[in-house]
């Protein structure tokens, strides 16, 4: 999705955080019960491990065409 910025509609969250690029690491591949295919990569903070989204591969090719003709 380049450098376009998404808001997403979730349940819930608990924070709004900055990750640094250089906190971030490729997927494992085996992340409990997720597809490997949607987690982009993981980021260690603190004593938290956060999954990062793929949202190339969440999103349908029709949601993000979608999201680029509204971007403008």
């Amino acid at each position: 999705m380049d450098e376009m910025e998404v808001g997403l509609i979730v349940d819930a969250a608990y924070d709004v955080i900055d990750i640094p690029k250089e906190a971030v690491e490729p997927a494992p591949e085996v992340v409990g019960a997720v597809d490997v295919d949607y987690i982009e990569g993981v980021a260690k903070l603190e004593d938290r491990l956060l999954i990062l989204l793929n949202l190339n591969n969440v999103l349908t090719d029709e949601e993000v065409q979608t999201l680029k003709t509204v971007e403008g």
